[in-house]
C-alpha cells in the first residue's frame, strides 16, 4: 500500500511539475506555486540559490543531477517553503496558486517593472496582489527573499480586506526573521 502510495506521488511530481510555456519560457507546477522561468538553466541557478531543506537529497557523488531531479527537489523545497511561511503567519488556507516570474538577472527585472508601473525599479522583488505574481531575478534570490514575497501573498489571500502596505511588510519582515526556527502551533 505504501509502496503504491509513493509511486502515485513520484509519478504527480514528474507530470505535474515540468512543462514549457508556449512563449520560450519554461514553467514548474508545484501544490501552491507556478514558476516561471526563462531557461532550464534559470531554473537550475534558482534551485541551487533557494536553501531550504526538504529532508532528501537527490545529489549523486559520481555524476551531476539532471534537470529533472533538480526540478523535483525545487518543487519540495518550494512547497516546503510555502508551508512554512502560512505556518508561521498562522494563515493556512487554500488559495489559489501564486505566479512567480523569476527573471534572468536584474536589467530584466527592472524592465518588467518599468512595463508595469511606468517608473524606476528601486526593489530587489515585489508581489502584485493584481496578477497574483512574485517577481524575482535569478541572480539576486535567497530562501529569505522568496518567502518574503509569498508571505505578501499569502497575507493579501487570506485577509478578508487586504491590509495596510505597512502592516503586510511587518508581517512579511516577520516571516525572513523566523523561517528557519521552530513555529509554535495554537
Amino acid at each position: 500500500m505504501l509502496c503504491v502510495f509513493v509511486l502515485c506521488s513520484l509519478s504527480l511530481m514528474l507530470f505535474a511539475g515540468m512543462c514549457v510555456a508556449g512563449n520560450g519560457s519554461y514553467k514548474v507546477v508545484t501544490k501552491h506555486t507556478n514558476l516561471v522561468f526563462n531557461s532550464v538553466e534559470d531554473m537550475v541557478l534558482f534551485s541551487d540559490a533557494i536553501n531550504y531543506p526538504t529532508n532528501s537529497s537527490f545529489r549523486r557523488f559520481f555524476s551531476s543531477p539532471s534537470a529533472q531531479d533538480v526540478e523535483r527537489e525545487l518543487i519540495k523545497k518550494v512547497d516546503l517553503l510555502f508551508a512554512k511561511v502560512q505556518l508561521i503567519l498562522d494563515m493556512r488556507k487554500k488559495m489559489k496558486s501564486v505566479r512567480v516570474r523569476v527573471f534572468s538577472n536584474s536589467d530584466q527585472l527592472h524592465l518588467a517593472y518599468w512595463k508595469i508601473f511606468n517608473h524606476k525599479c528601486e526593489v530587489r522583488a515585489w508581489y502584485l496582489f493584481e496578477f497574483n505574481t512574485v517577481f524575482l531575478n535569478v541572480t539576486d534570490v535567497h530562501e529569505g527573499i522568496l518567502a518574503h514575497e509569498l508571505g505578501h501573498a499569502i497575507i493579501n489571500h487570506y485577509l478578508t480586506v487586504r491590509p495596510p502596505r505597512a502592516t503586510a511588510e511587518i508581517l512579511a519582515r516577520y516571516v525572513d526573521k523566523h523561517l528557519f526556527e521552530k513555529v509554535r502551533q495554537y
